[in-house]
């Protein structure tokens, strides 16, 4: 298979919104991975291959990006949560686990919370580099002139590094970049926006932009537990931490024999 494209699967048609790098048949649970604002797909390859074996891991890849670029984009969390939905409608054959880094983390929360009132079993939420959904910020980096973000999006890190060396190639991700961060800023959530799976928030030690307050908020958005772990290292701590969260991810137990009766 072709890195960056989608995988059919007992009939499953190709969908534009999911890449499976690394089938794994036999898999009693289902990783969903969302991207960060202006990421893609591929920032998870790594930890769907570190998985393999282990669990089934897709992840999403937002429009306006890679083979998505001409896609229109999507500038309101609620819209690409109903998108998202949709799309993972036909890959529910196992019970899920959602893993959101950045604006990802929000994006699992909301989707999270449709496929609950769907009666759609998602066992765990991983909330990676975010504050709690009803964490007030104030960010406006959307409405930053263009060189202003291109330096935001280089002092956060994250970057493909194929584009931060290619101006040209860069200033043209910039509408999609640009249009997560509207997303996710202009974003609100309700307080009583309640999951009924556990969550596991990470966080970086050296993350500035997730406060020890904005972490531990999350534990007011699920009725099943919070728990929370600090890995050493910036907003983009997983690229330096992949076994750890690796091992995090593997020892979290599965769901119990008669929820995979359920979804199977």
């Amino acid at each position: 298979m072709t890195e960056g494209r989608a995988m059919s699967d007992g009939g499953r048609e190709e969908n534009t919104w999911i890449r499976r790098y690394q089938p794994t048949p036999g898999a009693d649970r289902r990783l969903v991975c969302f991207p960060h604002a202006g990421g893609s797909a591929t920032f998870f390859r790594p930890l769907a291959l570190a998985l393999s074996g282990v669990v089934d891991v897709v992840a999403i890849q937002y429009p306006g990006r890679q083979d998505r670029r001409t896609d229109p984009l999507i500038d309101s969390i609620p819209r690409y949560a109903d998108a998202v939905a949709e799309a993972l409608a036909d890959w529910t054959d196992l019970p899920l686990q959602f893993f959101g880094h950045s604006m990802g983390a929000i994006l699992a929360f909301e989707v999270a919370l449709r496929f609950q009132r769907e009666d759609i079993m998602v066992t765990h939420l991983f909330a990676s580099g975010r504050s709690a959904p009803s964490f007030l910020r104030t960010d406006a980096v959307h409405r930053l002139d263009d060189d202003a973000l291109l330096k935001e999006m280089a002092a956060l890190g994250g970057t493909d590094q194929r584009l931060l060396v290619d101006d040209e190639l860069l200033r043209g991700a910039l509408p999609a970049i640009r249009s997560d961060y509207k997303a996710i800023e202009t974003y609100s959530c309700a307080p009583d926006a309640v999951l009924d799976c556990p969550v596991t928030v990470l966080t970086g030690n050296g993350d500035s932009r997730v406060s020890q307050a904005g972490a531990a908020a999350w534990s007011n958005h699920t009725t099943a537990g919070t728990r929370f772990t600090t890995f050493p290292g910036g907003h983009f701590f997983l690229s330096e931490q992949l076994p750890a969260i690796t091992t995090l991810i593997t020892a979290e137990p599965g769901p119990a024999p008669h929820q995979a009766a359920q979804s199977a």
